[in-house]
C-alpha cells in the first residue's frame, strides 16, 4: 500500500486528492491547518477509515516539520508520495498588499512546499524512492497584472522543483509539476466580501482598484464555468504512478494551451500574449476601464 501525504485537505484540489488516493487503496495522510473546520474530509475519514488519517499542520510553521515527520515515519514506516497543495492568494496590486500579505503567500506557496519536501528527502533517499508533486498553476507559467506575489510564488516553485528534481533523481526520487487552470476549489472564497469584486479590506484609495476590479470580475465571470477540481485529482493519481520522466503536467486544455504557447516565444510575443490574456492593454494604455 502506497502512503501519501497530501497538505491543504480542507477543500478543493486537496480534498478531491484525498478522495482519489483512498479510492485507487492508498493510505491517506490529510494535512489541514484546522481539523475543527474541515467537515468534509472528517466525512471522508469515516467512509475512509482505514485509509484516510487527518493531521494537523500549519504549512507556514516550518519549525514543526521534523518532528511532524519523525512521527509520520514511525506510524507509518515512511511516506512514499507527498502532495504539496496548500495554497493562499490575496488578490491586489503590488503597492496595495501589506507586508504580512505578501509574506504570508510567500510562506504557504513557496517556503513550506520546499521545506517539507526538505524534511521528507532524507527518508526517500534511505529508500531510494519517493515521489513529490508540487501544485503550481498557471501563474507559475504567466504572470498577470494584479497577480505579482501570487505568481511569484509559483514561478519560484517552479524553478526550486526543475533544479530540485536534477539533484534528487539519482536516489531514484521523482519530482513533478502539476499546472492547472481555473478551478472550482474555493481558493478566493476567503479573499473576496460578498457584495464587491475587491477584498473587504481593500485600500479605498488605491490607484489601481479600476485593474483589480476588472480583473476579480473575470474572475467571478470565470466560476460558473470553472473546472471540477476531480480532474486535478485524477491526473495527482497518473502522476504518481508514472515513470517520473516528466516534469510539467497540464490538467487541462487551457494549461497546456498556455504552456505550449509561453515556451515557444520571443518575450514581445510573450509580453503581447500575457496583454491580452490579463485583458489589461486598456491599463497600459492610460484609460481608466476596459469598456
Amino acid at each position: 500500500m502506497t502512503t501519501v501525504l497530501i497538505t491543504g485537505c480542507s477543500r478543493g484540489f486537496g480534498l478531491a486528492g484525498a478522495k482519489a488516493f483512498a479510492e485507487a487503496g492508498d493510505q491517506v495522510i490529510a494535512t489541514v491547518r484546522d481539523p475543527d473546520s474541515a467537515d468534509a474530509l472528517k466525512e471522508l475519514a469515516l467512509n475512509h477509515p482505514e485509509r484516510v488519517s487527518i493531521r494537523k499542520l500549519d504549512v507556514t510553521r516550518s519549525a514543526d516539520f521534523p518532528s511532524f515527520v519523525a512521527q509520520l515515519e514511525q506510524d507509518y514506516g515512511a511516506v512514499d508520495v507527498l502532495v504539496n497543495n496548500a495554497g493562499v492568494i490575496y488578490p491586489g496590486a503590488c503597492e496595495d498588499l501589506t507586508e504580512q500579505q505578501i509574506r504570508r503567500v510567500m510562506e504557504t506557496n513557496f517556503f513550506a512546499p520546499m521545506l517539507l519536501s526538505r524534511a521528507l528527502l532524507p527518508g526517500m533517499r534511505a529508500r531510494a524512492c519517493g515521489t513529490i508533486i508540487m501544485v503550481s498553476s498557471l501563474s507559475g507559467l504567466a504572470g498577470l497584472a494584479g497577480d505579482v506575489f501570487y505568481s511569484a510564488s509559483k514561478f519560484a516553485l517552479e524553478g526550486a522543483t526543475e533544479a530540485l528534481r536534477h539533484e534528487v533523481d539519482r536516489w531514484g526520487i521523482r519530482v513533478a509539476l502539476l499546472e492547472a487552470a481555473q478551478y472550482a476549489t474555493g481558493i478566493f472564497d476567503r479573499a473576496l466580501s460578498q457584495d464587491s469584486l475587491l477584498p473587504a479590506d481593500y485600500p479605498s484609495d488605491s490607484p489601481y482598484k479600476p485593474l483589480i476590479a476588472s480583473r476579480m470580475k473575470a474572475i467571478h465571470e470565470g466560476f460558473e464555468d470553472a473546472r471540477d477540481p476531480n480532474v486535478v485529482a485524477r491526473l495527482m493519481l497518473e502522476i504518481a504512478r508514472s515513470d517520473g520522466s516528466r516534469l510539467r503536467w497540464q490538467a487541462d486544455d487551457l494549461a497546456e494551451m498556455v504552456h505550449n504557447k509561453l515556451f515557444a516565444q520571443s518575450d514581445a510575443e510573450r509580453d503581447a500574449f500575457l496583454r491580452a490574456a490579463g485583458d489589461s492593454d486598456w491599463w497600459s494604455e492610460g484609460r481608466n476601464d476596459n469598456d
